[in-house]
């Protein structure tokens, strides 16, 4: 025994170092050398970057891809969450799993899926050309590969939250007359308040940040259907690094914000929970 907790130190030791070099060689200096990288060639040439009419675009799409794809993924996480937790049905396992796809489904196979269904060989393309409505190379399209791919964050953060808190307030609430609306909002949301924002933050940082779905069905176009991962792709392709850096910076920023968040978020979730 006494050779055991003689050994514990140095294992810990060893474990932690292991631990802080490992996040230093994959995140740290991957981070650094960005922002190295970024500012090689000065704060005006990074501010002409990322202030360049393309960059402006590409950061307003994404901006409105996320604007309308949280809110989205809010009211269906609720509802899910809701029906999952508050009522034994039939297919209630098969709702869960349909919560879960975007996590199996690589998100290039999802924006090919909208391609399928939405492109100029599906059947649909033809009803979509008669309203003048197109969602494929267009705006639609990169809000519903966002929309797709950020759905399960706030269902899957609630989910757990709600189960453990059960019913019974619920049903206490209802026996002294509230009616749908009253428990929900003076019973149901106070309790998931910490876990929904959490899954807000997680929905809104995969939403930014994704590139897969987004680039098969964006079309690429400048200007009009790049969001910001895609503009640090043509920009790095066009050999323009430091440019391409700049904006990764922008990315970076919005990103480290969403962190802060999900940490607070996170922070207030296990005080509640403990």
């Amino acid at each position: 025994m006494q050779k055991i907790i003689k050994k514990r130190p140095l294992a810990e030791y060893f474990l932690i170092s292991s631990a802080v070099i490992l996040f230093a060689l994959l995140l740290v200096l991957p981070l650094l050398t960005v922002i190295a990288q970024g500012f090689a060639k000065g704060f005006s040439f990074f501010w002409e970057a990322i202030s360049e009419d393309d960059t402006l675009s590409a950061l307003k799409l994404t901006l409105l891809a996320v604007s309308i794809a949280v809110p989205l993924n809010v009211v269906f996480g609720i509802a899910a969450a809701w029906v999952v937790t508050k009522y034994q049905f039939r297919g209630r396992q098969l709702l869960l799993t349909l919560i879960d796809l975007p996590f199996s489904i690589s998100p290039i196979v999802a924006g090919l899926i909208y391609v399928l269904l939405f492109g100029a060989q599906s059947w649909l393309y033809p009803h979509l050309q008669a309203v003048d409505f197109q969602i494929i190379y267009a705006i639609p399209g990169i809000i519903l590969a966002t929309l797709f791919i950020s759905v399960p964050f706030v269902a899957r953060e609630i989910i757990p939250v709600m189960e453990a808190q059960g019913v019974a307030e619920e049903e206490a609430a209802t026996v002294l007359g509230a009616n749908g609306w009253q428990i929900f909002c003076y019973v149901t949301l106070p309790n998931i308040k910490w876990a929904l924002l959490h899954g807000v933050v997680l929905c809104t940082a995969r939403a930014l940040g994704e590139f897969g779905a987004v680039s098969v069905v964006s079309g690429h176009i400048r200007g009009v259907t790049n969001t910001l991962p895609l503009q640090i792709e043509i920009l790095y392709n066009e050999y323009n690094a430091a440019a391409a850096f700049s904006v990764a910076i922008l990315l970076l920023c919005l990103s480290l914000i969403l962190l802060f968040l999900r940490q607070w978020t996170e922070h207030k979730l296990v005080r509640e929970l403990a």
